[in-house]
């Protein structure tokens, strides 16, 4: 088989070792099967999509909503190298999955609106599949309407043209969109339990994920929580791409 691609956007070695483990966990797949690459410590390696099986973006504190002139150096060069994949990707209409970060990435790409409109701080909303999204391969097996774990101070305000959406909630309208045939995002984290939940949030205290002051009640919440549903979508991508 082929080999998946991560693309990693997380600076700090704990959260981005467990973003790749969830992701490990989730997918099925193993370190040969899932190579991670972090964008955010090296630049884009050169790629060559017959390679692959598929492309996944994980998180990332960066928000693409950001004014330019705020933007890091480091968060200037990941944008503009993913920005030229993206446009390869959809070139070819080659399968890639990118959570919450990603679906920034994508939808601006493509003429959406990211900002912070629909931002959801540390939650389990419930998500539903809407029609389209009940046909979509990527979404079998799951329920019409489940929990999963969102986090986020940007979202998708209006979807690009061409888009369809294939999960909603009342929270953030854009939770799961695809763009041609093959490439996805959503704004929710399929990787996650409550468990790898808890350890991430604390790395990101300030970042307007959450109330601080609340960290370890929340940190409770989500170990509580069931959104075993949502972690599908990665089972559904490598079954369906895998080849």
């Amino acid at each position: 088989m082929k080999p998946f691609l991560m693309l990693g956007v997380r600076a700090d070695d704990e959260p981005a070792d467990a973003e790749y483990e969830a992701f490990l966990l989730r997918t099925g797949l193993d370190e040969s099967t899932l190579v991670r690459h972090r964008l955010e410590a090296e630049p884009m390696p050169d790629l060559d999509l017959a390679d692959w099986s598929g492309i996944i973006v994980g998180g990332s504190p960066f928000n693409t909503s950001t004014p330019v002139e705020r933007k890091s150096p480091v968060q200037l060069r990941v944008e503009s190298e993913l920005d030229e994949l993206v446009s390869r990707l959809l070139e070819e209409d080659f399968p890639f999955l990118g959570a919450c970060y990603g679906l920034g990435l994508l939808t601006r790409h493509e003429g959406g609106v990211v900002d912070g409109t629909y931002k959801e701080e540390v939650s389990y909303p419930q998500v539903e599949l809407t029609a389209a999204g009940r046909e979509d391969p990527l979404c079998a097996g799951i329920p019409a309407a489940f929990p999963a774990f969102v986090a986020h101070t940007e979202a998708v305000a209006v979807a690009p043209p061409g888009g369809v959406v294939l999960a909603s909630a009342a929270t953030c309208p854009v939770q799961v969109l695809r763009v041609r045939t093959n490439l996805y995002a959503t704004q929710f984290h399929p990787e996650l339990d409550g468990d790898y939940l808890a350890h991430r949030l604390a790395f990101y205290a300030g970042h307007g994920y959450f109330d601080d002051e609340r960290l370890p009640q929340i940190q409770d919440e989500v170990r509580a929580q069931d959104v075993s549903d949502s972690w599908k979508v990665l089972s559904n991508f490598v079954g369906r791409y895998a080849r």
